[in-house]
């Protein structure tokens, strides 16, 4: 499950779009953010996505993605050009197709490293569903398979694109807008696939052309629902509208971080929150593994990535798709404590134990740092490639000596644990060899 958010640049603070996502995936499904360069190739290479070839293309952009560490595709991203991308799950009445196709994250991918602005990247993304089609096993540990849908913005412009197998169908957004894991253009849309209205006649989803309502013809009902996906757009977009024309990156990474009004979001076996914690499955089995901000201003995005689970336990820190930092090693779903998902897991999973007590040890100095780290980017949005570079791995290491200082100080509290929550960690933990 996940949520993504974009606001336009005239409801902002500083007039500059602002995309956010939470990225939420089975706990020890690690993420990993990888910066892959721009690239010239020779006329008639071809690609290996997660699951099958395609023809790769002349040449590519860099890009800066937080991917799952098992699959070629991201589930959020930024390109060279200042496009980013945020994709989500969605359900239909059309069954998923099972079968090795392109991932929604390979197509994410696929349009940050072939587009320059949000129009190409929907071109380039339904051009390559019409062709190759969307399917495949969706999780590395287990079985899921479902549609997407795409938030693409730029510095100038706002999508929505949704899919239901080699269908689509996409609106222009403006000035606020957020996605989850629902259908939601309901009876407004600017573009589509040849042939929608067709199909959905031909598959009985509906019995008039002049009476199309895409949400609710097209959604299973069953896993939409279980999703909670409806109450998490509420959620998410009545935060922004509280905060019209003073949203900043602080606001996203406030709304990332909610809970809704739950002060312990641990111990519930259904339901959702933005800011989400697995608890025992099957309805509540996924985390937020990964957190992105981009501010998108033209020529030279500023990203906010924590490149760790549980944006309410980390911290989000600045990155430069021309600057990148050093992004440290590959995780795998094994515990490891080298890599910066890993290590940030110890205080993550300790603050689970106790969270109202524990996560209230260092909630104020982590708004205070983050502030800080966001105040330093922008001042150098004009810094050499060398000084952002330098800032962005100083803000790292300062992340992570301040988390294992609060590491110890959450540890020292006494666990409070409901038996259903614990049993599902403690099952997690042992999935991972975690120690």
């Amino acid at each position: 499950m996940c949520d993504t958010l974009i606001a336009a640049p005239n409801v902002t603070k500083n007039q500059l779009a602002l995309f956010a996502k939470n990225s939420d995936r089975p706990p020890n499904e690690a993420q990993f953010l990888d910066w892959v360069p721009e690239k010239t190739y020779a006329g008639g290479e071809s690609l290996r996505c997660t699951y099958i070839e395609i023809p790769q293309v002349q040449h590519t952009n860099a890009v800066l993605l937080s991917r799952p560490f098992w699959m070629w595709g991201a589930e959020m991203g930024i390109n060279q050009h200042g496009v980013v991308i945020g994709n989500e799950a969605v359900f239909s009445k059309v069954p998923a197709n099972k079968e090795p196709a392109l991932l929604g994250m390979d197509l994410l991918r696929l349009g940050l490293e072939r587009a320059q602005t949000t129009t190409q990247a929907v071109d380039v993304i339904v051009e390559l569903l019409e062709e190759y089609g969307q399917g495949g096993n969706c999780v590395q540990d287990g079985h899921l398979y479902y549609h997407n849908s795409f938030l693409i913005a730029d510095p100038v412009e706002s999508w929505v694109l949704e899919t239901v197998d080699r269908h689509w169908f996409a609106r222009q957004v403006n000035p606020v807008y957020t996605i989850s894991n629902l259908l939601s253009l309901e009876n407004r849309w600017d573009r589509s696939s040849n042939g929608l209205e067709d199909f959905m006649l031909d598959r009985g989803l509906i019995r008039d052309k002049d009476q199309i309502n895409l949400a609710a013809d097209f959604s299973d009902l069953i896993f939409t629902t279980f999703a909670d996906g409806k109450s998490r757009c509420s959620r998410s977009l009545e935060l922004m509208l509280r905060d019209t024309g003073n949203i900043s990156v602080q606001t996203m990474a406030a709304i990332l971080r909610d809970h809704g009004e739950n002060p312990d979001p641990r111990p519930g076996l259904a339901g959702a929150d933005i800011c989400m914690h697995a608890s025992l499955g099957p309805i509540r089995g996924s985390q937020t593994t990964g957190s992105m901000i981009a501010s998108l201003e033209e020529g030279k995005p500023a990203v906010f990535v924590t490149g760790t689970a549980a944006p309410c336990t980390g911290i989000f820190k600045p990155v430069w798709v021309d600057a990148p930092p050093d992004l440290g090693n590959l995780p795998t779903g094994k515990f490891d404590s080298e890599t910066i998902f890993w290590a940030h897991e110890k205080l993550h999973r300790e603050v689970l134990k106790n969270y109202p007590a524990r996560a209230a040890v260092f909630q104020g100095e982590r708004d205070l740092l983050e502030a800080e780290f966001i105040e330093g980017a922008m001042a150098l949005r004009d810094g050499s490639v060398e000084e952002r570079k330098a800032y962005s791995e100083t803000c790292f290491l300062k992340a992570a000596e301040i988390e294992n200082g609060w590491l110890e100080q959450v540890t020292k509290l006494p666990v409070k644990q409901r038996f259903l929550h614990a049993l599902a960690w403690d099952g997690f933990n042992k999935k991972a060899d975690f120690v």
